[in-house]
């Protein structure tokens, strides 16, 4: 099914003398802490896989959206297909902290990017390296089905597509954004992670795999979810996110945790949306 988005009165901007000085704080909080954690950051690639398969997940490449920009969404492939050796086979041993920019480095030009389609300011923009937020929403929805921990993980404002093909819950991913908006896992467990990568003609394949079996299994969902409307035209969007973990012996509840709550601008009607999924 197609859907169109449209629009909507945005929220008054914020000053651009503010989002250059949080653009600069950001980079400087950047540098300082790579260089204090830098011996605890992974980068080793090992392309035998270990034993356990903890998570695995796929997302669809191209979406049926009108409206998108066609070659945006082409070239987004040529730039995962140029990212993902760099983070394939990636292991994580205890203690380490996965870092989703400093494994992969400023994307440009020389290194083979292309513009591809970024999120700014609720405006789809092209540019270079644009497209990679597919894979950190991957690598971070898989993370949230294992003992890893999140240390840092970044939403959009606005949700700018309709809910088509969509398999995970609103607000589940992590977008990324060169230097300071980054991705980061820590493995605060005994056992050695490893994140497994694959590329098909439709899908953006992952897993993370461990050299032990892990006694848990883990169900995220979301509550809440609803449609706000917007006091300068619009509408929000809400939801909570949650995880249950579970015993894989008995299948007993063990915990609950609260993971986030979303809040975010809206850049189409749902109202429309939800009567042509229907």
């Amino acid at each position: 099914m197609r859907l169109t988005y449209k629009k909507v009165l945005n929220r008054p901007k914020q000053p651009g003398w503010k989002r250059t000085l949080g653009r600069y704080y950001n980079l400087i909080k950047s540098a300082f802490w790579q260089q204090k954690n830098y011996r605890f950051l992974s980068t080793s690639i090992n392309s035998e896989l270990l034993k356990h398969e903890i998570f695995s997940h796929q997302t669809i490449l191209l979406r049926n959206l009108t409206g998108l920009n066609r070659k945006l969404q082409k070239n987004k492939l040529i730039n995962l297909k140029i990212s993902l050796p760099w983070f394939n086979g990636l292991i994580l041993k205890p203690g380490q902290i996965f870092s989703f920019w400093f494994i992969l480095g400023k994307t440009t030009y020389r290194r083979g990017f292309v513009d591809g389609m970024v999120l700014r300011n609720g405006e789809i923009v092209a540019e270079v390296g644009g497209g990679l937020c597919q894979l950190s929403n991957l690598i971070y929805w898989m993370t949230l089905h294992t003992p890893l921990t999140v240390t840092e993980r970044w939403r959009h404002g606005f949700d700018v597509f309709p809910d088509v093909d969509r398999t995970q819950p609103f607000g589940s991913g992590a977008t990324i954004a060169y230097p300071s908006i980054d991705l980061k896992i820590k493995n605060d467990t005994s056992f050695i992670f490893q994140l497994k990568l694959n590329l098909t003609s439709t899908y953006l394949q992952g897993q993370w795999r461990c050299e032990q079996p892990i006694p848990f299994y883990y169900k995220v969902y979301e509550q809440d979810h609803r449609f706000i409307p917007n006091p300068w035209g619009g509408y929000l969007r809400h939801n909570k996110i949650y995880r249950d973990i579970f015993s894989k012996n008995s299948g007993k509840l063990l915990a609950t945790d609260f993971i986030t709550e979303n809040l975010s601008r809206l850049r189409y009607d749902p109202l429309i949306s939800e009567l042509k999924k229907n």
